[in-house]
């Protein structure tokens, strides 16, 4: 099993770099385990604080059932992955089956920054943006996705993910074996690491 963990700030353009390495490989030999599933349950926390919980911070993710579940995937069995709502600020009933594959690409902001989970990666990607680019992408996505408003958006990132990029997300770089500058447009970038990851699925198939 090859581990890649895929970091970088919100709105840098992740989802656009997995979705990319899914669709040059084989159908099926790809699972993905997002952070944002791993969100610490928030439904014992009065609904109108709920919308003050910095998402931002190492401390909202359950960094233990995150590397439990990669354990397990590495060891041969599935997991029931935990779902997570935005809207609501809760854990979810509902769970989402993973069954091991060839790859598992670990995806999130706050991915490089946990030591135990870095320590298990084979690959470890850091996905640049410009800060402008970044923020227009997350006022187009919170505003759709998650029920915010243009000026919501704007006064969460003064107040929230500016100083948290800088403080948690931005110092991962240094873990990173490759940064990915431009995002999800960088063609040449992306090519070289699903190149890489290839190589090494052929090179486990020959070696059984």
């Amino acid at each position: 099993m090859l581990i890649i963990g895929i970091a970088g700030g919100t709105g840098s353009g992740k989802t656009t770099v997995v979705n990319k390495i899914i669709n040059s490989l084989p159908p099926g030999e790809v699972a993905v385990l997002p952070q944002d599933s791993y969100y610490k349950d928030s439904s014992h926390i009065p609904v109108e604080e709920r919308s003050k919980i910095n998402f931002d911070e190492p401390a909202s993710i359950e960094w233990t059932l995150l590397v439990e579940h990669l354990k397990r995937l590495k060891d041969g069995n599935s997991i029931e992955m935990p779902t997570y709502s935005y809207l609501t600020c809760t854990r979810q009933a509902e769970t989402v089956r993973v069954d091991p594959r060839e790859v598992v690409i670990v995806e999130g902001i706050l991915v490089l920054t946990d030591p135990v989970l870095r320590s298990m990666m084979d690959v470890k990607v850091f996905v640049d943006a410009d800060a402008d680019e970044r923020l227009i992408r997350v006022i187009a996505r919170d505003c759709v996705e998650r029920g915010r408003t243009p000026a919501m958006v704007l006064d969460r990132y003064q107040d929230v993910l500016k100083p948290m990029h800088e403080m948690y997300i931005e110092p991962t770089k240094r873990h990173a074996d490759l940064i990915v500058p431009q995002g999800g447009s960088n063609v040449v970038a992306i090519q070289l690491l699903t190149d890489y990851i290839e190589s090494r699925l052929r090179r486990t198939t020959v070696n059984r």
